[in-house]
């Protein structure tokens, strides 16, 4: 069961805006079904038409990162995820994972990749979601950032059709994705069926993991999960 942390009073000194802070289970990538805090920052430049998360563009409060970093100890849980929104919109973010990663945790970022990881902090696991044609954002990919990837980094493609498989496997072989990071293909929910994309895969030999979202197998689509 999902467990979330009460909201406090937005500080003087803020420096982050925060949506949400959560414990739940990891629902994608490489450490999926882990117990992990979920860091989710506000706002997002993008507007993807398969996202699951819209209400984190506005709203929120601010936090300190001293507040934050309470906020993700009293859940004594290692593994922490900084996401979003898109996390990088907010410079903050970079200082708070700073402090994550000194705090000892296990930290990662989900990010859209439309913005610059250059800065990120090495010990921060990289999750890049390169926009597919059917997330009308396709054009935003920084394909730039795939230079700073490193092993047990990640690549996330969410596809709607196959149209978007078709383009994601060129991508992929493009820039030699799988060279960099683990390459982690994704049915949008609800509107690719997984059994297929799977049969593509398969067909293909792609050497590549197909990834479902177990938090939303487990919750459905409810915020805070």
């Amino acid at each position: 069961m999902t467990v979330s942390a009460s909201p406090t009073a937005a500080p003087v000194a803020a420096q982050i805006k925060i949506t949400e802070i959560f414990l739940s289970i990891q629902g994608e990538g490489l450490t999926a079904g882990v117990p992990t805090v979920f860091v989710r920052l506000t706002g997002c430049p993008l507007r993807c038409t398969y996202c699951d998360t819209a209400y984190a563009f506005s709203g929120g409060e601010y936090q300190t990162v001293p507040q934050i970093l309470d906020r993700v100890r009293a859940f004594q849980t290692r593994h922490v995820c900084v996401t979003g929104g898109e996390p990088l919109a907010q410079a903050g973010a970079l200082n708070l994972m700073r402090a994550l990663c000194d705090a000892g945790l296990a930290v990662s970022l989900e990010t859209s990749g439309a913005l610059d990881v250059a800065a990120v902090d090495p010990r921060v696991v990289r999750v890049l979601d390169l926009k597919t044609p059917s997330s009308g954002e396709c054009a935003r990919n920084l394909y730039a950032n795939l230079e700073h990837l490193r092993p047990g980094d990640q690549v996330k493609f969410v596809l709607v059709d196959r149209a978007d498989y078709d383009w994601a496997v060129a991508t992929a072989a493009q820039y030699d994705i799988a060279s960099r990071a683990c390459v982690l293909f994704s049915p949008a929910w609800g509107q690719l069926d997984a059994a297929a994309l799977a049969e593509w895969m398969l067909a293909d030999h792609l050497p590549y993991r197909l990834q479902l979202q177990l938090h939303k197998i487990l919750w459905g689509e409810a915020p805070g999960r």
